[in-house]
């Protein structure tokens, strides 16, 4: 048994964490919430509330869906809540775990939460930051013992579990079962086969999200799994023993785009370009891009879904070129018909770089030139994308970012009403006033053919 692991789940108090660690926990729920808000418009949001409503009865213990307000079970709203965000991919994540925590924790608290009547924000924040901190984790050690690269679902079912013993009082027996179910039931899927393939699966985040409540929730009843090899394997042991000094949650990047993470260096590198030289998309003949391998896989020029315009590299670039941006209607279907995007995404070349190669995950590199057509050649240098760890984003971006995602969807009015809450949580009131804003059904109109 990891005793590190028991102790910090169900003994963690709010008073234990430091305050920039609390601060995070705001930080983080507020970005997921406004991704949240904007992923509620896609069809994807759509089809899994409605599957969820259909299929995931709410029973004794139901709890509201993310966006959705209706009431299924808690593992039916992980589920629901967890591919709502991922469906658009503007989520944080962590560099090692080439993937992304809060995604799939943050949507299981809130289920488990609710089906539990908890009504504690201060031990809500808790939770949250301890589910950064154990998927986290368990994402380095899983990727360091297993030879596939899996989708965050894999590792997140395991943080999500652990939250639904510490929600539910397991005692550590029940716990070490739980997580135990949720690691052998977590979606072990193959990320690049989705990378290659762009489709509605994304990362796995909900189903690991919905794979970890029901885990829980057996162990509870008496059905076993244990152990989990990610968390008591002695190989892994050095990952588990600074739990409670190491915050891995100050470790996690902010996006500022809604695009795979891996094409926002080149986003960024023509964004730099575009604004130091005052171009405009006319001025370009084309686009160059020398960039890391899992890159250049993304590997989409004429996206026709809103997945495939996520993943990949030339269509975000193109259009940071053409708009000087990219926000959630740049990745939305209806945004691409324009000449010069088209232009660009299919003219662009790209190659990878053995030195970006041997950067990657710890970094991910990328460098443009644009050729211009009067032939000049103006080239960025290697660039990172904003928002790592080392150069954080600041507060003032990421409350830009929240309401370009959820004033159109929720209105600007409720926004600033849920941002106010978050802000103010932590001080020992009630729970209930924000997570009625963030369970309410999104107001905005439902994509077509597909009813709420």
């Amino acid at each position: 048994m990891n005793t590190p692991f028991f102790g910090f789940l169900h003994d963690l108090t709010w008073g234990d964490l430091p305050l920039e660690v609390q601060d995070h926990a705001r930080r983080w729920l507020l970005d997921l919430v406004g991704v949240a808000a904007g992923g509620s418009t896609t069809r994807l949001a759509s089809i899994v509330r409605n599957h969820a409503a259909r299929q995931f009865g709410a029973g004794a213990q139901g709890a509201r869906m993310l966006m959705g307000g209706r009431r299924v079970s808690p593992a039916g709203a992980a589920l629901a809540g967890g591919m709502t965000i991922d469906a658009l991919d503007a989520h944080d994540g962590h560099k090692l775990t080439k993937g992304h925590v809060g995604c799939g924790v943050l949507p299981a608290l809130l289920a488990l939460t609710e089906a539990e009547a908890q009504d504690d924000d201060r031990d809500f924040l808790t939770a949250l930051v301890i589910g950064y901190e154990l998927g986290t984790r368990a994402g380095i050690a899983l990727h360091r013992t297993a030879p596939d690269y899996h989708t965050s679902g894999a590792w997140v079912a395991v943080a999500c579990a652990a939250l639904g013993a510490r929600v539910l009082g397991l005692d550590g027996a029940n716990t070490r079962e739980a997580i135990g179910i949720a690691e052998y039931h977590g979606p072990r899927s193959q990320m690049m086969r989705c990378i290659d393939h762009p489709t509605m699966l994304k990362d796995g985040s909900g189903w690991g999200a919905m794979t970890g409540v029901s885990a829980a929730y057996l162990a509870a009843d008496g059905f076993t799994g244990a152990p989990a090899i990610s968390v008591e394997g002695e190989d892994v042991a050095d990952l588990w023993a600074d739990l409670g000094q190491t915050w891995r949650i100050l470790e996690q990047y902010w996006k500022p785009f809604p695009v795979c993470r891996w094409a926002q260096p080149p986003v960024q590198a023509v964004l730099d370009l575009r604004r130091a030289h005052g171009l405009s998309a006319g001025d370009v003949d084309r686009i160059e891009v020398t960039t890391f391998h899992q890159s250049l896989r993304l590997a989409t020029r004429t996206p026709a879904t809103t997945e495939e315009a996520q993943y990949s590299t030339a269509y975000p670039t193109a259009v940071a070129m053409v708009r000087g941006g990219i926000g959630p209607q740049d990745v939305a279907e209806a945004a691409f018909g324009d000449p010069d995007i088209r232009r660009l995404a299919e003219g662009m070349v790209v190659t990878e770089s053995d030195d970006y190669n041997a950067a990657f995950p710890a970094r991910r590199i990328a460098d443009v030139t644009l050729v211009l057509t009067d032939g000049t050649r103006l080239s960025s240098g290697p660039t990172e994308a904003k928002g790592d760890p080392e150069a954080p984003a600041s507060m003032a971006d990421v409350r830009a970012k929240f309401h370009a995602y959820a004033d159109p969807v929720l209105g600007a009015g409720p926004a600033g009403a849920l941002e106010r809450g978050i802000d103010a949580l932590g001080s020992g009131e009630s729970l209930k006033p924000v997570l009625d804003l963030i369970l309410a059904p999104a107001q905005a109109t439902q994509p077509e053919g597909i009813p709420a």
